[in-house]
């Protein structure tokens, strides 16, 4: 299996592990669980802006951001949207690039100022792992809140998408 088919994979997981957790979300009560749904919305923003920053990055491109979160908090259906679309945008990047293109480093700037430099693969390989990590977060506060998280593990996700895996 080709590097690229590796990250485009983990790409589709990521999508599907995004939209898995978005509809689950809706299960909060925005009244009775307003401080938990903001602190999950925050973290999720936190990952939307991080990707948005990364995929300005691997265009080579300067973007808005002087943080990794914004001031505002968006609303769940409007987060929801972005999400969606910026999924795409990485499915679709992605798809695109040869081997050669994956190895290529790229020099950029994180928004502390600080000197950055990483392959494109390097770089989708950390938007999918930084994705995972927070998501983790946002299903802790659920099961703080007696809601199961989606099982969004990559395993699940391969064995749902091609349930051809589990045949002998």
């Amino acid at each position: 299996m080709s590097n690229a088919h590796v990250l485009t994979s983990l790409l589709q997981y990521k999508a599907w592990a995004n939209q898995e957790l978005l509809t689950d979300l809706n299960r909060l009560d925005s009244l009775t669980q307003q401080a938990e749904l903001h602190a999950a919305l925050r973290i999720l923003n936190h990952i939307h802006v991080v990707e948005r920053i990364f995929a300005a990055n691997l265009q080579g491109m300067s973007h808005n951001y002087s943080a990794t979160n914004t001031a505002e908090t968006p609303t769940l259906e409007v987060l929801h949207q972005a999400i969606l679309e910026t999924d795409r945008w990485y499915l679709d990047y992605a798809a695109g690039l040869s081997a050669e293109q994956l190895a290529e480093r790229l020099n950029f700037n994180f928004v502390d100022g600080d000197i950055g430099c990483m392959s494109r693969e390097e770089m989708l390989a950390h938007i999918v792992t930084h994705g995972g990590y927070h998501r983790g977060a946002v299903g802790r506060i659920m099961a703080q809140l007696q809601l199961a998280p989606p099982r969004d593990i990559y395993t699940r996700f391969l064995h749902q998408t091609e349930p051809q895996r589990r045949e002998p």
